[in-house]
């Protein structure tokens, strides 16, 4: 996997996302998270923009209806590239693509997310479907 150069969806990805994720179930976000050692503006690390984004991104969240379900530090790749993991890993649930869809067309959101495309060299989003145990 390389995670670098794709912090923000494509226009095609978007829409096929949009188009295709069943609106009325719940998703949950999977989150892949590597920050820039940097940010953009250069006065900070991407982990501490990438810090005053998560702080200022719960209204959004609380808003949609979403909730942060678990987050986590990656430590150790023990299949895959370990020289190129994620330095953090998130699970973010809404309770249908609507909902996050209506999250990230919302002007307000869309300045609060300019510290998360500055902090992040790689922010990688997998919808999923939540599998009910038998």
């Amino acid at each position: 996997m390389h995670l670098y150069d794709q912090v923000n969806p494509t226009s095609e990805q978007f829409r096929i996302f949009a188009k295709t994720y069943p609106r009325d179930e719940p998703l949950t976000m999977i989150n892949l998270i590597k920050f820039k050692d940097k940010a953009w503006n250069g006065k900070e690390t991407g982990a501490e923009a990438y810090q005053r984004y998560s702080k200022n991104v719960m209204e959004h969240l609380k808003k949609a209806g979403g909730r942060l379900i678990w987050k986590g530090e990656c430590m150790h790749t023990l299949i895959g590239d370990s020289q190129d993991q994620p330095h953090v890993v998130m699970l973010v649930e809404y309770p249908s693509a609507d909902h996050f869809l209506t999250m990230l067309n919302d002007p307000e959101y869309q300045e609060c997310a300019k510290d998360r495309t500055m902090a992040l060299e790689y922010g990688g989003l997998i919808a999923s479907k939540k599998e009910y145990p038998e």
